[in-house]
């Protein structure tokens, strides 16, 4: 992605700009008044948010148009490489990426969680892309069926890419982990993205795509960037394309009743308010690592961003005797643990909320819950002393900070504390009274993204997980044996699902190459074996083979990538098997299993005819019927898939392998490739003996 424009510095110029239709883009003169957009921690106004007169009809066209073909032009690898390349790329500019993400109220803990948790997506998804992708255009989804008697007609499904684009409204909370990994997956797919990140912390996503656009990494029309109000972007959108939310409930329900949703078949996929539970085990009590560990995963969740991640801890349940003991031990981590103040100043360990709006809001709930019966076990709602830039300790009227606060119930069913979420760093203590009780109350959150259960007694764990794993999209079990190595409660990965049902959207991001199949469409093609080989690059039984040593003079073994092609074959001649080499590799293996050693025992067996070949000497075998053993384009066999043994092998009997080129995977940074070939040994009587795919590597 290229532009001849180049983008003003989006901290100093009075309007946060857009990067839309491959070109930089800010209001003309002549717009409306933009959004102001104040340093969190000061007050001081940054920049402007304006998209007054944005053609999004234009910017969503650019992406099907533009977007799709250039992507289009790669395949799953080639996409996977180009987001380590940028991965790499971003990873030596993250220092001007906290220099913005500090005006956030975020402290350096907190950007890393953003900035290096977004890039950790790119890395990861660039692996991943290689390792379980084909290096083509095209998934297959499942084994072929054979729909008809001579095999003449079958059917499988595959994965294609949808032919729209990926667009993404995000939260405030996470400018660049919330734009990077729905971005990933989307470009691993080949969909193109349209980023719209929430006004008060755009201008950092603002920052970090002005450095994907000068890096020139990524095909043009991959990514734009709508820096502002895009209020009427679902009217652009159509079946083709898919919106991805994160931020409250209550603007996810506005946007999954518009027409386009529910007519017009936009994919519509949210995360939204979650009331994450930690649950303390009846085992662990003070003075356990058990106990310390939900402590602290406790107080760092309230702090770290300020409480604000969606997969915070919200409620706190614990058994009822453990009450007291958990608030004061919060209590006692945090007077110890936690200065709060602007981030950039020396030690400070929690930042300001990201607005003065944010902090009412949060303020707002948590005197709602109060008033609902609630009791402020710690902390305050006045303006708590900070520590300014300049070392200065006070408080900040312009600044959006707040103590971190502990609720207390005597009710421990009071709706507010189900229902209420205080988004910030906010957490309440709720007692138990049995495990029954402790899954019950988690339930109460109606749909969540993320629990913790902290026990080291695996029949509590169990009897936990099993009991609110319905109600969750994850859950951590934290114990002493992973305390130290936990990615910990708060920290979706890209590898495991991030969402949750009910009250937390029902969505699903990140999942590994789950989220990369989000942006295709799974379809069902049924034809003769030749059109489905056509189709997905993959041969399949029933196709044509070409035998090259009859047609060419020429071995399958001895062509490289360069002229190697699907449906390549060999078929060796019958070699007969003798008792004498069935006893033989028993005595030479050890392997002794009556079905080889004993007439009468294997007679008895249902399954055999009598003493019987090891299948592993009829895979040697066949090594030895199909190999051309000269050097060449093959370099190694590096293992076998698929294996199943079908007819047995008696003394007397023959064997011969047919052996085709199934599926081909250039590696697009070596000098070879993967070879699959569809392997199947054949008895004298022309039945199945046994299939499986044998695995090479070969020259380009």
């Amino acid at each position: 992605m290229t532009s001849t424009a180049v983008a003003p510095e989006a901290t100093t110029v009075e309007t946060v700009p857009s990067f839309v239709q491959g070109e930089w883009w800010t209001p003309s003169a002549e717009a409306s008044a933009g959004v102001p957009v104040r340093d969190a921690s000061t007050g001081e106004i940054l920049a402007t948010v304006n998209t007054d007169g944005l053609d999004l009809a234009g910017v969503v066209n650019y992406g099907r148009t533009v977007g799709q073909r250039e992507l289009g032009k790669l395949t799953f690898h080639q996409r996977a490489l180009k987001l380590k390349e940028l991965a790499q790329y971003l990873n030596g500019r993250r220092e001007e990426f906290y220099t913005s993400s500090f005006k956030t109220g975020a402290t350096k803990i907190d950007s890393m969680v953003d900035i290096d948790g977004g890039i950790g997506v790119l890395f990861t998804f660039g692996s991943k892309g290689r390792r379980e992708l084909p290096n083509s255009q095209v998934v297959v989804d499942g084994p072929m069926e054979v729909l008809s008697r001579d095999g003449s007609f079958a059917g499988e499904h595959i994965y294609t890419r949808i032919p729209g684009v990926a667009a993404q409204i995000n939260a405030f909370n996470f400018p660049v982990w919330g734009m990077l990994e729905k971005f990933a997956p989307a470009f691993i797919a080949g969909v193109p993205t349209i980023v719209k990140p929430a006004t008060p912390t755009g201008y950092v996503a603002a920052v970090v795509v002005k450095a994907i656009v000068e890096s020139g990494i990524l095909p043009e029309g991959s990514l734009q960037l709508i820096s502002g109000s895009a209020r009427n972007l679902l009217d652009h959108l159509d079946y083709r394309d898919i919106l991805a939310f994160t931020g409250s409930a209550s603007t996810a329900k506005s946007l999954k009743s518009h027409a386009n949703v529910v007519q017009g078949g936009v994919r519509f996929t949210s995360e939204t308010d979650s009331l994450n539970a930690a649950i303390l085990g009846p085992d662990a009590v003070p003075g356990t690592p058990e106990f310390d560990a939900f402590i602290k995963s406790v107080v760092t969740e309230m702090t770290v961003k300020a409480g604000q991640k969606c997969t915070s801890i919200r409620r706190t349940i614990v058994p009822q005797a453990l009450v007291s003991d958990v608030v004061s031990a919060i209590g006692a981590r945090v007077d110890e643990r936690v200065v709060v103040g602007d981030p950039r100043a020396e030690g400070v360990t929690m930042g300001a909320l990201a607005s003065l709006e944010q902090l009412a809001d949060v303020r707002a709930a948590v005197q709602s819950m109060l008033d609902a019966g609630g009791e402020l076990a710690y902390g305050t709602l006045d303006s708590p002393s900070v520590t300014s830039l300049d070392g200065t300790i006070g408080v900040v009227e312009g600044g959006a900070f707040m103590s971190p606060v502990v609720l207390s119930w005597a009710d421990v069913d009071s709706e507010a504390v189900h229902s209420l979420e205080a988004f910030g760093p906010v957490s309440s203590v709720i007692g138990y009274s049995d495990l029954d009780d402790a899954v019950r109350l988690a339930a109460r959150g109606g749909g969540s993204l993320v629990a913790s259960v902290c026990t080291n007694d695996p029949a509590v764990a169990r009897e936990l997980v099993t009991g609110i794993a319905a109600h969750h999209g994850r859950v951590l079990m934290l114990n002493r044996e992973d305390a130290r190595s936990s990615t910990g409660h708060g920290s979706p990965v890209p590898h495991l699902v991030h969402g949750g049902p009910g009250r937390a959207g029902g969505g699903e991001e990140l999942g590994g190459i789950r989220s990369v199949m989000h942006h295709m469409q799974r379809t069902a093609i049924q034809g003769s074996p030749n059109m489905l080989t056509a189709v997905t690059g993959v041969w399949h039984t029933g196709a044509d083979r070409n035998f090259t040593v009859e047609t060419e003079g020429t071995h399958p073994f001895r062509k490289s990538l360069a002229t190697l092609r699907i449906g390549d074959a060999v078929r060796s001649e019958l070699r007969q098997v003798t008792l004498d080499d069935i006893t033989a590799f028993a005595n030479s293996t050890g392997d002794t299993f009556y079905a080889h050693t004993n007439q009468e025992a294997a007679e008895a067996n249902p399954f055999f005819p009598g003493i019987v070949a090891h299948g592993y000497l009829l895979l040697s075998w066949a090594a030895g019927l199909f190999v051309e053993p000269a050097p060449g384009p093959v370099l190694a066999n590096y293992g076998l898939e698929n294996l199943r043994f079908i007819t047995p092998v008696a003394a007397g009997d023959s064997i011969r392998v047919t052996l085709t080129a199934k599926k081909i995977t250039p590696r697009e940074t070596d000098d070879y490739g993967e070879v699959a070939w569809d392997a199947v040994l054949t008895n004298q009587n022309d039945e199945i003996v046994a299939t499986y795919d044998v695995l090479t590597l070969v020259e380009k």
